[in-house]
């Protein structure tokens, strides 16, 4: 890794915020948002404030109505669902999370979407204020700080959630669930992140559509995550939340 180049430094030095788009340094902000339609703003932030409202409804229906879950891990991935799936975490959960009987395979792709949704919230800002470049590129810094970020968060989700259900999950299983999920998942997130990037389609970090756009990526990342997660869920090496 590489601090950015000296252009950069002074073309930081001259403003009074933090630069807050993801950058290359041969081209200083790569003009990301030449491409960037100007509706898809205001749709960010519809979409975003319908997943806050899908949170707090799911919340509602868990604590306050007393829909509670086998474990609060568990609770914790309904609520934090909708941070990524917003509305339609509503109708997953409606169809799966009020069930007395275990919900299928593909409901164990959620915890993955959730610690990458995290990841997110805290390595976006982490990596932006560093300057950290691989490349040339933060992009590259970004991806790598993000999966393993997901890694341990989702880590400790599956021990947790063992731990809460029929015991402790082996620390080694544990581990090996979260890698294999977080590297299956990032082929659809990281792919998204560079498709966008080098097409100068990203958006500044502090545009309501850098974050709808991540949101999709979060989808693409469940898709692809899938296929391990199930294999995994059959083998009894996730916790699949209910």
């Amino acid at each position: 890794m590489s601090s950015p180049g000296p252009d950069f430094v002074s073309v930081r030095a001259l403003r009074s915020t933090p630069d807050l788009t993801l950058y290359s340094k041969d081209r200083t902000t790569m003009q990301m948002n030449s491409n960037f339609p100007d509706w898809l703003t205001p749709v960010a932030w519809v979409f975003l404030a319908l997943a806050l409202a899908s949170a707090i409804a799911i919340a509602v229906d868990i604590y306050a109505r007393g829909h509670r879950h086998k474990t609060v891990a568990a609770e914790f991935v309904w609520i934090a669902s909708a941070s990524y799936l917003g509305p339609f975490a509503l109708a997953i959960y409606a169809r799966y999370g009020r069930t007395e009987t275990n919900p299928p395979a593909g409901v164990g792709v959620l915890p993955g979407g959730v610690a990458s949704a995290a990841a997110h919230v805290i390595g976006v800002p982490l990596v932006i204020a560093s300057g950290l470049t691989i490349a040339g590129i933060n992009l590259w810094v970004l991806i790598l700080v993000i999966g393993v970020l997901a890694m341990v968060l989702l880590f400790v989700y599956e021990r947790a959630a063992a731990s809460e259900r029929a015991g402790a999950m082996p620390v080694g299983t544990a581990v090996a669930a979260a890698v294999f999920t977080v590297l299956a998942f990032d082929v659809g997130m990281g792919g998204w992140m560079l498709l966008l990037h080098f097409n100068e389609f990203m958006p500044p970090a502090t545009d309501a559509s850098f974050w709808f756009l991540m949101q999709l990526g979060i989808v693409l990342g469940l898709l692809t995550g899938y296929p391990v997660v199930r294999w995994l869920a059959e083998r009894n090496r996730t916790v699949v939340p209910a």
